[in-house]
């Protein structure tokens, strides 16, 4: 991880703890966990809170296209570079929780959402509003892929619930500071 990652995603810190989940960028290991299900074959893939494009970098080690990315950052700070970094994906900034406002796609085409949103610094009515606009593009058998700080999954049993999604841990690591786990949010009874 170079200084060109660590300074921007720093800055934002401490200027908004609140918006920013982690005080560096994730490491190898973590970004290796978020995206080991996904290949150029799950197709669209929508990262939430890509930051410095850490994870974006994994997704296109695993052979995700770039023009298939699009990437969903609030932190102005981050889209110049994002930009730079990744001229071929669909930049957006916005808030997570437009999703369901937003028309980024016709239909439900995007095989993967990869987030690295602090969930857990959110209240419950957002975290509802992005997980269901996040599903809203998802085919049925896609995931939503979400790193945690926390010791369990940072999604409230009752919003699973309501969306009728499920949660399951798919990999931690403690080879990141902080030591991060990774869950996969998928409905409950995919309708194919």
């Amino acid at each position: 991880m170079s200084a060109a990652d660590i300074l921007p995603f720093f800055r934002a810190w401490v200027r908004n703890p609140l918006a920013v989940a982690a005080v560096a960028p994730s490491g190898p290991t973590v970004s290796s966990l978020m995206v080991q299900e996904i290949t150029a074959d799950t197709g669209p893939v929508i990262e939430l809170g890509p930051g410095t494009g850490v994870f974006t970098r994994a997704l296109l080690e695993r052979g995700v296209r770039q023009r298939d990315l699009t990437l969903v950052e609030y932190g102005s700070e981050f889209i110049p570079l994002l930009q730079r970094r990744f001229p071929g994906a669909r930049v957006l900034w916005m808030d997570a929780a437009w999703l369901q406002r937003e028309r980024l796609f016709d239909g439900a085409p995007v095989g993967a959402v990869v987030s690295g949103l602090g969930l857990l610094m959110m209240p419950p009515e957002k975290v509802t509003a992005i997980l269901a606009g996040a599903f809203g593009y998802l085919r049925p058998d896609g995931a939503f892929y979400q790193i945690t700080y926390g010791p369990r999954c940072p999604v409230a049993d009752a919003i699973l619930d309501r969306l009728d999604l499920q949660a399951s841990c798919i990999g931690q690591t403690f080879r990141n500071l902080p030591p991060a786990s990774v869950y996969r949010i998928s409905r409950r009874h995919p309708h194919m």
